[in-house]
């Protein structure tokens, strides 16, 4: 087999500042080196995420030893892998999660962190899956132990986390309520499979879910908007319901009455990926890899690709998701 040619240097998006204004450009930066259980992976599709945004506005710094390139989850072939990996051989095709480097033509990546590219996907459709399939996966049913037969309540419903969390409650039996800020972008909710999608805009989400199921509750809850959400989670929460939040769309601070968490026994987690050690990364792979890969194999499940954009256009990425309009995931196209 020939090896691939691996230049010295690639096109990559760096963050500028334009006066106070931080913006990204493409430019040439040096190829990553790999070390010890990493693969240089050659991407062609990387994934767009609010994650991304958050860092250029100076709010979520990758953490020490990280890449400085923007982008958390990427899609491409391996060119190279260090002595020690043996699960992965040059020329895989591999989706993978990373803390990250994914705006880029390449990029250094631990080998526990790739999964294979789903029967039937493109490397542009894979680039759409790490990032949200690890965050659900890890907040949803390992942190909040959603079961069959519960129900499952997502704000942000045609978010990539939300488009993944109503099809992933879904296939595992959970009955899906989730929000969302146009009647349009309801019935894309419906569309995927939730049961029940409530106009956020037009509609009290507390009241819509007691409605819902006579006056219960939902018994899981994912939340990326914090802020005032956090009192009306507690009021929409079933007995002893689980509510994870995963994002701070309304701001971190919240003025809250706590008495609803000790009444009805409620449990408030929290959780980040990006920090996380590659250790727990690894075993979330293996459960999306052994639990929900067939799904996507057998076409259950499918990422949901709102918009593609080339690399050099990876600042109107972020403006499509900072207008909100989109459902489902912008992936950048690498040349």
């Amino acid at each position: 087999m020939t090896l691939p040619v691996i230049p010295d240097s690639m096109r990559a998006v760096e963050i500028k500042k334009d006066g106070d204004q931080p913006l990204l450009v493409t430019g040439k930066v040096p190829i990553p080196e790999i070390t010890t259980g990493e693969v240089l992976v050659r991407i062609r599709g990387a994934g767009v995420n609010r994650p991304d945004l958050m860092q250029v506005a100076g709010m979520y710094p990758p953490p020490p030893g990280a890449s400085e390139i923007p982008g958390l989850e990427l899609a491409g072939e391996i060119v190279a892998c260090a002595p020690d990996v043996t699960d992965w051989n040059v020329g895989d095709r591999v989706c993978a999660l990373v803390t990250g480097g994914g705006y880029a033509q390449y990029a250094a990546v631990p080998a526990a962190q790739c999964l294979p590219i789903p029967r039937g996907l493109g490397l542009i459709e894979a680039a759409g899956l790490p990032e949200t399939f690890f965050t659900v996966w890890h907040n949803v049913f390992d942190k909040a132990a959603l079961q069959n037969g519960e129900t499952f309540l997502v704000h942000g419903g045609t978010s990539g986390i939300g488009t993944t969390a109503i099809q992933l409650a879904k296939a595992f039996g959970a009955r899906v309520i989730a929000t969302a800020g146009t009647d349009e972008k309801c019935q894309a909710c419906c569309d995927l499979g939730a049961d029940i999608a409530i106009n956020y805009k037009t509609q009290d989400f507390v009241e819509e879910v007691k409605s819902a199921t006579d006056g219960k509750g939902a018994d899981v809850i994912l939340d990326m908007v914090a802020g005032d959400y956090v009192s009306r989670n507690f009021k929409a929460a079933a007995m002893e319901g689980r509510i994870v939040i995963i994002a701070f769309l309304n701001g971190p601070k919240a003025e809250t009455n706590f008495t609803p968490l000790l009444l009805k026994r409620l449990t408030l987690m929290g959780s980040t990926l990006r920090a996380q050690p590659i250790a727990n990364k690894q075993a979330i792979a293996n459960q999306l890899r052994t639990k929900v890969w067939p799904l996507i194999d057998t076409g259950k499940i499918r990422p949901v690709i709102f918009k593609t954009l080339p690399l050099a256009e990876a600042q109107a990425a972020h403006d499509i998701l900072r207008g909100g309009a989109h459902v489902g995931k912008v992936v950048l196209e690498v040349p």
